[in-house]
């Protein structure tokens, strides 16, 4: 595995290539405010974008913002989600999430880490999410499943809990690119390094990746 300076160099020509590949990555969970985005991203746990996509138009419709959800009935809370999966303990999460933010923060959503990560709901991979997407801020960098993989089959890390990885790729990468870096990955794990089968014969990075199938 590379280190020092020819890992930094590794890594930077990575998010060159992915930045070429995909120069429109964006969050793909549709949201209008730093409430809808924190919603979305709490029903996006064990479920596809796709499906939280399908589902928010409705619950956003009957509960706009933090102070109708917080007097939402669960059981309703509970109907509009429930294709998402896990919709009680998503239901009680959102609903936790409401009366926090009706009680401690004016119903609005707080701008800080240490502010997001003890509501309801919110772990600090949802707080980089909200951070890095509703307000343009660079505290961390996301991981998920797609930057969890991809960050070992790139040879960045061999860490395999999320806040290591994320304490691994944060010194590799320009702060101010954060948010986006994990978009690139993202989208890269979702259209190209599949989990079961990667399509190294279509990537970009194939002459550069440490995990390709790729004949050198």
């Amino acid at each position: 595995m590379l280190k020092g300076d020819a890992l930094v160099a590794h890594a930077r020509e990575i998010q060159r290539r992915l930045a070429a590949t995909y120069p429109d990555a964006h969050c793909e969970l549709d949201h209008r405010n730093p409430f809808e985005l924190a919603v979305a991203t709490i029903l996006s746990a064990q479920c596809t974008d796709k499906r939280v996509n399908l589902v928010t138009p409705e619950l956003f419709r009957r509960w706009p913002d933090a102070d109708a959800l917080d007097r939402a009935p669960i059981a309703e809370v509970e109907a509009v989600i429930r294709s998402t999966g896990f919709y009680r303990n998503k239901a009680r999460s959102l609903k936790g999430l409401a009366r926090q933010l009706v009680t401690a923060h004016g119903g609005e959503v707080p701008r800080t880490m240490d502010a997001l990560v003890v509501l309801p709901g919110i772990g600090r991979k949802t707080a980089n999410v909200v951070l890095g997407n509703a307000f343009g801020l660079n505290e961390g960098i996301v991981v998920d499943t797609h930057v969890a993989r991809l960050s070992a089959r790139f040879g960045l890390t061999r860490a395999t809990d999320p806040v290591r990885i994320e304490r691994a790729l944060m010194p590799l990468f320009p702060r101010a690119s954060w948010a986006q870096l994990s978009h690139l990955l993202i989208w890269h794990g979702r259209r190209t390094c599949d989990a079961r089968k990667p399509r190294c014969g279509d990537c970009v990075l194939a002459d550069i990746c440490p995990s390709t199938t790729v004949p050198s």
